[in-house]
């Protein structure tokens, strides 16, 4: 039951928060990942360690995946499913920054059910289970209910601007604001703080999979950057871009897109 396995959700990422903030992301031992996959650092590895131990010593019958372990295709064998994503943006980590986050979810049968993205520099946590809503800090927020593409603000990388990528080649001229976090942007729109995400890039299940329900739960929509719903626990875990917003700027957005 997806409200079973939120409280384990909360209280894991809390602890992984104390693990990570134990470590000065500047002086942190680092290293870059082979082909370009970006750096990682000893605190990533400690979180992981930590959380895997937490979550599946609490549920030993679900699988595992998680930016910062070897993937397997054991966890397809699995009807549940721990998506995780120790620290979701690693540069920011190192940097001295706040904006990283922890990313937590349980998928079921490819459909997530508990959701928690934590930034625990500015203790901001976020949360939701399938039809429980989605909190900050405990309490309900809700995505934007704007209407206007022209006027919304949109949190996306100068890449996704680029002409090529929009009906007729034109991009629609939206706001444009940035978060190196994939999931604290996700979270950010389901605050309402910001009308909608967008990613065209192909997309790493552990960075979406917990913004995501949250986001739908904060009355909002995510989906893929044809407008096609999210599955996640796939053979391979990557998603075909990422869009996510209120309903209305959300479909104007995928029907812009090329």
């Amino acid at each position: 039951m997806p409200a079973h396995d939120l409280p384990l959700l909360i209280d894991a990422a809390r602890k992984a928060g104390q693990v990570a903030t134990g470590y000065a992301g500047a002086t942190a031992q680092r290293w870059d990942k082979p082909d370009g996959a970006g750096p990682v650092t000893e605190a990533d590895l400690a979180v992981n360690d930590l959380l895997l131990t937490t979550l599946r010593g609490a549920r030993p019958g679900y699988g595992w995946l998680s930016e910062e372990t070897e993937d397997t295709d054991a966890r397809l064998g699995h009807d549940h499913v721990f998506i995780i994503d120790p620290i979701d943006g690693t540069r920011s980590f190192v940097e001295g920054s706040d904006t990283w986050a922890h990313a937590l979810a349980v998928a079921e049968r490819g459909i997530v059910t508990a959701a928690v993205v934590y930034l625990p520099m500015l203790d901001r946590l976020y949360a939701a289970s399938l039809h429980g809503g989605a909190t900050l800090n405990g309490a309900p927020i809700n995505a934007s209910s704007g209407t206007d593409l022209q006027n919304a603000t949109v949190l996306a990388a100068k890449p996704a601007l680029i002409a090529s990528n929009w009906k007729g080649s034109v991009c629609p001229q939206f706001k444009r604001s940035y978060r190196p976090s994939l999931a604290y942007r996700l979270a950010l729109v389901a605050q309402g703080r910001f009308d909608a995400m967008i990613t065209l890039r192909r997309s790493w299940e552990w960075d979406i999979a917990a913004g995501a329900l949250i986001v739908s739960e904060a009355g909002g929509r995510c989906t893929d950057r044809t407008g096609s719903a999210l599955r996640f626990n796939n053979p391979d875990p990557r998603l075909n871009g990422v869009v996510a917003g209120g309903a209305t700027v959300h479909g104007a957005l995928t029907s812009a897109l090329a």
